[in-house]
């Protein structure tokens, strides 16, 4: 069944509207306005970003550091020209024996291969670091020493206004809480800077876009998707809906996709018998966009998935892409039986992932100086895949 689905997928996929099946019309030889969208993007501004975010630790949920980053988030959004920030509010109080941390997974699955992934090859720890004293850099230690608390929580979002179409929108997300006493800088610094800097390039004055798209950063998610859940209680019976009728003004537009990112610049390979891991991408590696077969909108959203790899055939410049039906233990989940619904990753989440081929996932390690330019590059090209595919699925024009 699955390769009945991809095959067809593969066929049909490269300008095709999953939800409501139009087509895009193709932009003429040698005038393609994506292109130019896509070379506004640069690996000294992803960098930049990363390293705005790691200014705040590692941005634990319930922390001082985790508001003061969302406060800067949404500076920077507004900054862009993402002007129409909004915030979702809801209140978090931790399962009983997990304390306030933030390093239990809600539900999420623990060590394995969850979504019915298989482990593959040599397994690494994947355990979450909650010891301070494990982080060797003091100014680190004392960064990041504020204890989660549980109560009231915030995440923000802003939204690039459709011209024909506001009523219908693409959610572009990523979670900007982390653990492990470093910065985040991968998990998910890495993912936090792609939204901000599609946000920043479709804000440009001189870009149109026929449908909406929504840039999210949730907060909550290292506890178990709480942030995202929250937002798809408050908001999607509010779906379509025009407020106040006749205004034109759609406070939540129709979802047609949902695409999360999440740890976009690792892929070394599995550890070796000894457990160390390469220094270096491995000659295979390549961006993972995941769909999960079980979820209601399983063949649309494979759909989506071959659609993102046609982009990254298209507009990424150093790295290919892959296409997985086992998302997982990602942002996406709470949407997948809402709406099609995709992560895209480093690495696949269920079978390397999940057996430590990242051994930086919720460790002190992971810091902004622990990467190179080519795991920088590795996040540029998901970026350059997203911006890409979003762009042709919501019809994006220059004036």
């Amino acid at each position: 069944m699955r390769s009945e689905i991809l095959v067809t997928c593969f066929a049909a996929v490269s300008l095709l509207s999953p939800a409501n099946g139009q087509t895009a019309a193709a932009a003429p030889a040698g005038d393609d306005p994506i292109k130019t969208l896509v070379s506004r993007l640069d690996l000294q501004r992803y960098k930049t970003t990363i390293r705005g975010l790691t200014k705040f630790g590692d941005r634990r949920q319930g922390t001082d550091r985790n508001r003061a980053a969302i406060d800067w988030i949404e500076a920077q959004l507004k900054s862009y020209g993402c002007t129409n920030t909004e915030r979702i509010h809801y209140a978090y109080e931790p399962p009983q024996g997990r304390g306030g941390a933030g390093a239990g997974r809600g539900g999420r699955g623990g060590r394995g291969a969850p979504g019915g992934a298989t482990l593959r090859g040599e397994r690494g720890p994947t355990a979450a670091n909650n010891d301070p004293d494990l982080q060797p850099d003091s100014r680190l230690r004392e960064l990041n020493s504020q204890a989660s608390v549980p109560g009231p929580r915030e995440e923000v979002f802003c939204t690039k206004i459709g011209a024909t179409h506001p009523e219908e929108m693409y959610i572009v997300g990523a979670h900007m809480d982390g653990i492990g006493y470093g910065e985040a800088a991968n998990d998910d610094g890495s993912g936090t800077a792609l939204v901000m800097e599609i946000a920043r390039v479709f804000s440009g004055a001189d870009v149109v876009t026929d449908r909406s798209i929504r840039f999210a950063l949730w907060n909550n998610e290292e506890t178990g998707l709480n942030g995202a859940r929250a937002y798809v209680d408050q908001r999607k019976d509010l779906q379509g809906k025009e407020d106040p009728p006749g205004s034109g003004k759609y406070p939540e537009p129709k979802w047609l996709g949902m695409i999360q990112h999440d740890m976009m610049m690792f892929d070394h390979g599995m550890p070796n018998k000894d457990g160390t891991v390469s220094d270096h991408q491995r000659p295979e590696a390549d961006v993972n966009i995941e769909f999960q077969s079980q979820s209601k909108f399983a063949a649309q959203a494979a759909t989506l998935a071959w659609a993102f790899h046609a982009a990254n055939e298209k507009y990424a410049t150093d790295y290919p892409a892959s296409v997985g039906n086992h998302m997982t233990n990602t942002d996406s989940t709470p949407f997948q039986d809402l709406v099609p619904s995709l992560s895209l990753r480093e690495l696949e989440r269920g079978s390397q992932i999940g057996a430590g081929w990242d051994p930086t996932h919720h460790q002190p390690t992971d810091v902004f100086a622990h990467f190179s330019d080519g795991d920088f590059r590795l996040g540029l090209n998901a970026t350059q895949t997203t911006l890409g595919a979003i762009a042709q699925l919501a019809g994006a024009k220059l004036k």
